[in-house]
């Protein structure tokens, strides 16, 4: 099941971005979206039912996709941050139940829970990386122009 969130309204962010390098403003995002996707994952690992362990184990945030969920779908966005079990085939059964077993729900409880304070966070997170950054950067040159003045 892939939940699409379109959040309105940013555009100053995404011009405080575009004034980064390239891929210091992915790395920016990146950072937000793990940090704001842990608690995601955290209360699914929770709701998840555990038998052996290893769908509760599996749970994480990441940039990346199993070969199977990366055969379903197209990248479409410049950064791209997944919550969920990985390609753990039970997963789904689990989520969303079978014609023997009743669902048992983790992902969707859990989205539901946390949606709210990880929207209203964001861009206040979003903010403080690209201010980070950006004195990270400044820094960087003084540095270099330093070097340069005194070599």
């Amino acid at each position: 099941m892939e939940v699409k969130v379109r959040v309105l309204g940013l555009s100053q962010l995404e011009q405080g971005l575009s004034e980064l390098p390239r891929a210091t403003g992915k790395n920016v995002l990146r950072r937000v979206l793990r940090q704001r996707g842990e608690p995601i994952a955290e209360r699914a690992r929770n709701l998840a039912p555990v038998d052996e362990g290893d769908l509760k184990d599996s749970i994480g945030v990441s940039t990346k996709l199993s070969r199977s969920q990366r055969r379903k779908r197209r990248k479409r966005a410049t950064v791209e941050m997944f919550v969920g079990p990985g390609g753990h085939p039970q997963a789904i059964t689990q989520e969303f139940g079978t014609f023997f077993h009743p669902p048992q729900p983790f992902m969707r409880p859990a989205w539901a829970a946390e949606k709210g304070s990880i929207l209203e966070d964001l861009s206040g997170d979003l903010w403080t990386e690209i201010d980070k950054a950006a004195q990270r950067i400044a820094r960087k040159q003084a540095r270099l122009a330093k070097k340069n003045a005194g070599g």
